[in-house]
C-alpha cells in the first residue's frame, strides 16, 4: 500500500512550522518513506508571542487559540499544496501540534491545533492528539517519534533529536526505549535572543566562551536525570527550571551558552550510559536543530568517543524534517488502525493507537 501525506510539526523551539509531503509504501509489513516536498513555515512574531504566552492564558481563551490556531495551520498547509501544486494527491494530514501542557503523573498533556479546525481549512481527513491515548493508559505520551525510527531508519542503535527539547532512542535487542534528554535548543535559543540572535549560528557565540564549573554542577544536578526512563520533559522545564538558575549566575551569555552546550553533551552521554547496552562501537543518528550547531556537534563527537559511540548527521532534509516525517506515519497507522506508541518506551499498560480522526472530505 502506498499513502502520500503530510505530516505537520511544530517544536517547542518556536523556530516555526515544519511541513512534510511523504509518500509512505508498505509491503510485507515493511515501510519505506521518500519526501517528496518539504518545508518549514517561519512564525512571525506575532504567533510566536501567542504560542510562548499560551499557558498564561484563562480557559476560554485559550480554546479560543487552540481553534485559532487550527485554522492556521489548515491555512498553511493549503499554502503548502498550493505552492507544490499537490491538488488531489494528498491522502491525509497528520498534524502533532504544539504541545503548551504536558503533565504525565496527571494523566494530561495539551498541544494547541484543533483537528476539527484543520479539517475544514482543508477538507482532507486529519489526525491530531497522538500523545492522550497514551498518557490515559498511564504512559508518558513522549517520546513518540519511536515508532517511526524503528519502521523508517531502524539501521542506529541510537536515535538522537536535538530539537527545543534533546530526546534520545535505543534499540535494546529488539526492544525500543527511548526518553526526553534534556532542554536543548530551547534554552540555547533563549540565551542567544539576549545577543540579538534567534539562535547561536554554528555554535559561534558559545565557543567563545567559557565553562564555569558552578552553574555546570547545578545544572547537572537537577532532579529530573537522578529518576529512570521512561520519563518526559514539558517546555517549561527549559525556562522555569534551567533559565532562571542560569540568570542567577551573572555570567556572560558566551560563558553561558558554553556552560550549557557542555550540560547537553553531558547529559546525552548518561542518557546512553543509562541504557546499559553492551560496549561495542555504534552509532548515533542526529537529526534536529542543533544538528546544525557545528560547536554542539564537535563536543558531542568528543565525548561519545570515550564509549565508542560514533555520531553520524544525516541529509539535510531528514535532519529538518524527521519529526514531520514521523508524525505523517503515526496518522498513517492511525489510519490503517494499527500501534503507532510502543508502551516500552513511554511505560504505558500497553502499545495504543493514538489519534483523533476528524474527516474533511464530503461523504
Amino acid at each position: 500500500m502506498v499513502y502520500k501525506v503530510i505530516g505537520l510539526m511544530s517544536g517547542s523551539s518556536l523556530d516555526g512550522l515544519d511541513i512534510a509531503f511523504v509518500e509512505l509504501q508498505e509491503n510485507g509489513g515493511k515501510w519505506s518513506y521518500n519526501i517528496l516536498q518539504a518545508d518549514c513555515y517561519e512564525y512571525n512574531n506575532t504567533w510566536i508571542q501567542k504560542l510562548k504566552n499560551s499557558i498564561t492564558l484563562n480557559a476560554l481563551d485559550y480554546q479560543l487559540l487552540h481553534t485559532e490556531y487550527g485554522h492556521y495551520l489548515g491555512q498553511q498547509v493549503n499554502l503548502f499544496i498550493e505552492k507544490n501544486n499537490l491538488y488531489h494527491l494528498v491522502n491525509l494530514i497528520s498534524s502533532h501540534g504544539h504541545t503548551t501542557f504536558h503533565e504525565p503523573g496527571k494523566l494530561m498533556t495539551a498541544q494547541l491545533g484543533d483537528g476539527a479546525a484543520i479539517a475544514s481549512e482543508t477538507q482532507l481527513p486529519v489526525v491530531t492528539d497522538l500523545r492522550a491515548i497514551d498518557i490515559a493508559f498511564g504512559g508518558q505520551g513522549a517520546p513518540i517519534v519511536p515508532i517511526g525510527e524503528k519502521m523508517l531508519l531502524g539501521d542506529y542503535t541510537y536515535f538522537l533529536n536535538l530539537g527545543g527539547i534533546a530526546n534520545i532512542s535505543a534499540n535494546i535487542n529488539e526492544r525500543f526505549v527511548a526518553f526526553d534528554v534534556c532542554a536543548a535548543n530551547r534554552v540555547l535559543n533563549m540565551l542567544s535572543e539576549e545577543k540579538g540572535f534567534a539562535f547561536d549560528d554554528d555554535g559561534k557565540i558559545a565557543a567563545e566562551g567559557n565553562i564555569n564549573d558552578e552553574l555546570l554542577q547545578k545544572v547537572n544536578e537537577l532532579d529530573y536525570y537522578k529518576r529512570p526512563y521512561p520519563k518526559s520533559l514539558a517546555n517549561d522545564f527549559g525556562i522555569e527550571t534551567v533559565f532562571p538558575i542560569i540568570k542567577q549566575s551573572s555570567l556572560c551569555i558566551e560563558d553561558a551558552m558554553r556552560t550549557y552546550v557542555e550540560h547537553i553533551v553531558i547529559q546525552i552521554k548518561n542518557a546512553i550510559d543509562s541504557c546499559q547496552l553492551p560496549a561495542v562501537s555504534c552509532q548515533l543518528l542526529v537529526t534536529g536543530g542543533g544538528a546544525f550547531n557545528s560547536f554542539l556537534i564537535k563536543r558531542l563527537q568528543v565525548i561519545l568517543k570515550e564509549i565508542n559511540i560514533e555520531v553520524i548527521i544525516p541529509d539535510e532534509n531528514l535532519i529538518r524534517y524527521k519529526e514531520a516525517v514521523i508524525m505523517a506515519l503515526i496518522g498513517t497507522l492511525r489510519w490503517r488502525e494499527e500501534y503507532n506508541v510502543f508502551a516500552s518506551v513511554t511505560g504505558a499498560k500497553r502499545n495504543s493507537i493514538g489519534g483523533a480522526l476528524w474527516l474533511g472530505t464530503e461523504a
